[in-house]
């Protein structure tokens, strides 16, 4: 391989070779030791072939940003040695098989700098060419703006996580080291050791000043995640001013508080950044691990670096000149030395060994762990039971009237059982919220909890909670749920509008106290507003049962569903039981989102539509009309996916005489219907019941309201 003098020097000072020495570093953890002539040898060369790379990865993401006159280009400069180390020597990978479940994952977390991302998979050797990269930013590209999941928009290799609002990547990463230990727990034996990779999140201040990433903290930590490590791009830069502008606590110390491992380095010393990765990999003291890497933002590039110009495209104009200023090529755009191609290819040859020999131990474990490896392969595939089965695997339900939040603590038992995979939480409401998996166990260190318990305790985050339940989701072995009242869901709406563009089938949302029926606790807890916000984010299933079959339904869907995650909206208050239909006709019908729940006896000159807790008063109100019909539609999004030919069925164009009822907002309503009853205002305190019949929630109130259609 050839490299420059200037290259092989540089590496070999960064690497304190003996006749190369300069002194202490600024940042380093410490001084290499003296090697013996043949060690310094190959080492040289490795350092030297890593600040290759590190150019050409520059060279790359300036190229591709000027290109689409659009982008940021301050990180994948200023990191361009992270990435090196991370992809040419301390992470375990395979660009061929880019979902061996023993990969080391790495998230960008400051997902506004994608060509770091994208220039160190092409140069990793992962399928994304030089032409991709070329297209940076254009419609059909596999180099979208900000790293998207492989979905059915881009399916880009190498991508392990949607990110891009800030502090969610380095919080989803906390839930990809959650499911590794879980899996480790649950599938590693004495004898193979299955899982026993590493999470990794590079993330910028942006991503610390969000409030997120201090609670995912706090719970890696108090969970003890040895298996995380964050690297912190800390360029004292931030979109506005230099970062002491708006910061200026002392982050060390705030994540030694935690409970983390932290290292500080220069990020820009090839050395330091090697010596420590490999140190917090090799740390397995219960402590997740956390590396202050001191970088300059958009390095190599002197008119913009180190600069808060340096975050967008503001370096367009000077690329040319910066490149040469780093030793590449003049007048070749998007250039990769071969010298750089062939290093790549140890770089792979290396990992394939790892990769070989762990198939071979997955291989032996498999001939002696036949059911677990079943269990395994089923939860990697996400092969369950299909819907239309599992509602009947699972016994009828009570005809007593009862919360769908209870009805829901009876079903998820079940769903536990047929599942073997899933696994729930709650933001500190269990007791509410009634999604305990029972003899599930807790999962975490210390006290009771165990990493392979079904239980999880997020604590009061409910934003953290929803990132880690992402991250669960993005690992892919295992389906999370997460709990806490319906009001509070906009603590971590934003993680529920990234499952959602991710399209991620593994994740569902357990959301209780779901109306004004909450009563005494007040407006402050009562949501009116709150489900149909929810039904507005595309590939959002909003499930809001009935009644206990209903709610069967409910779950059955939230695990079955491939392409996106659902919303489970539950009541606080007990609800009537359609019981005047057979239970596997309801949860049939509210499988498809939308059913008739009392058929009209004379000829159909009504139709009235309900969710909910609602669905008993318009089934009341229908009761002593011949012509009316009684839809419940638990869910709009799934009644949406029907043939025409069933909706036509359900809600028949022939009859315009049309009422929704739900104790919430109006507006969504109309899309079915002309006339709706609903809640167009905040509740008050009182009980429930009062609340309800004063708000207008009542059959009696209904019957009112339709007297008055014509």
């Amino acid at each position: 391989m050839k490299f420059s003098t200037f290259a092989i020097a540089g590496a070999a000072l960064a690497a304190g070779v003996e006749g190369f020495s300069t002194g202490a570093r600024t940042f380093g953890v410490r001084q290499a030791t003296s090697m013996k002539m043949a060690e310094a040898a190959v080492e040289v060369d490795k350092m030297a072939a890593l600040a290759t790379a590190a150019n050409e990865a520059r060279g790359l993401a300036m190229d591709s940003i000027a290109a689409a006159h659009s982008g940021h280009m301050g990180l994948p400069l200023g990191c361009a040695e992270i990435g090196a180390t991370l992809y040419g020597s301390q992470m375990q990978y395979n660009p061929s098989d880019t979902t061996w479940i023993n990969r080391d994952r790495f998230i960008l977390s400051a997902g506004h700098g994608s060509m770091f991302l994208y220039s160190w998979l092409n140069l990793a050797g992962f399928d994304l060419s030089i032409e991709e990269l070329k297209n940076f930013r254009q419609h059909h590209s596999k180099t979208p703006g900000h790293p998207e999941f492989p979905n059915s928009e881009h399916n880009t290799p190498g991508i392990e996580c949607t990110t891009g609002p800030l502090g969610a990547g380095v919080s989803n990463a906390v839930g990809f080291a959650v499911s590794e230990k879980m899996a480790a727990a649950r599938y590693n034996t004495d004898d193979h050791k299955i899982f026993d990779h590493h999470i990794y999140a590079l993330a910028g201040d942006g991503c610390f000043q969000e409030g997120v990433s201090a609670e995912s903290a706090a719970f890696a930590a108090q969970e003890k995640l040895d298996n995380l490590i964050i690297l912190y791009d800390s360029n004292e830069v931030t979109l506005d001013k230099m970062a002491e502008y708006t910061q200026s606590e002392d982050i060390i110390k705030r994540y030694d508080a935690y409970g983390f491992e932290t290292y500080e380095i220069d990020g820009h010393d090839l050395a330091a950044v090697e010596e420590t990765i490999a140190a917090a990999k090799a740390s397995n003291n219960g402590k997740p691990k956390f590396i202050k890497c001191n970088t300059i933002i958009g390095k190599g590039m002197e008119e913009t670096e180190g600069t808060n110009a340096a975050h967008g495209e503001a370096g367009v104009p000077y690329v040319d000149s910066a490149k040469a200023s780093i030793g590449l090529p003049e007048g070749e755009k998007w250039f990769v030395s071969e010298g750089t191609r062939d290093y790549f290819d140890g770089v792979q040859a290396k990992n394939g060994k790892i990769y070989d020999d762990w198939q071979a131990t997955y291989a032996s474990w498999k001939e002696t762990n036949a059911d677990l490896a079943k269990e395994l392969e089923d939860a990697v595939a996400d092969n369950v039971m299909p819907a239309a089965e599992m509602i009947k695997a699972i016994p009828e339900m009570s005809g007593d009237a009862e919360a769908t939040r209870v009805s829901g603590y009876k079903v998820i038992q079940d769903i536990a059982k047929l599942v073997p995979n899933y696994i729930s939480g709650s933001a500190d409401l269990h007791g509410s919220t009634r999604n305990y998996i029972d003899n599930g166990g807790n999962f975490g260190a210390g006290f009771d909890k165990t990493y392979d318990g079904k239980n999880m305790y997020f604590g009061i985050r409910e934003h953290s909670m929803g990132a880690i339940l992402n991250g669960i989701a993005y690992h892919g072995i295992f389906k999370a749920s997460g709990s806490t009242f319906a009001v509070f869901v906009d603590y971590f709406r934003p993680t529920i509008r990234v499952a959602s563009l991710a399209e991620l089938g593994r994740v569902s949302y357990i959301l209780t106290h779901d109306s004004i029926g909450v009563g005494e606790d007040g407006p402050t807890h009562q949501p009116v507003e709150t489900v149909s916000g929810l039904r507005v984010i595309p590939n959002l299933d909003v499930f809001r049962p009935g009644d206990a079959e209903e709610t069967v339904a409910a779950y059955v869907s939230s695990v079955t569903r491939k392409d996106g995650p659902t919303a489970l909206i539950l009541s606080r208050q007990n609800l009537d039981q359609n019981t005047a239909m057979p239970s596997q006709e309801r949860r049939e019908g509210a499988l498809k989102g939308a059913y008739v729940a009392k058929k009209e006896t004379a000829d159909l000159d009504l139709i009235i539509i309900a969710t909910g807790s609602e669905v008993q008063h318009a089934i009341k109100a229908g009761a002593d009309m011949p012509g009316a019909r009684v839809v419940s539609m638990p869910c709009m999004e799934l009644y949406e996916r029907q043939s025409e030919d069933y909706k036509e069925s359900v809600l028949p164009s022939s009859c315009t005489k049309r009422i929704a009822m739900e104790a919430g907002v109006s507006a969504p309503w109309y899309k079915y219907a002309s006339k709706v009853v609903g809640v167009d205002r905040f509740g008050f305190s009182a009980p429930g019941d009062i609340v309800m019949a004063e708000l207008g929630m009542s059959a009696e109130n209904l019957v009112e309201q339709i007297g008055t259609m014509n």
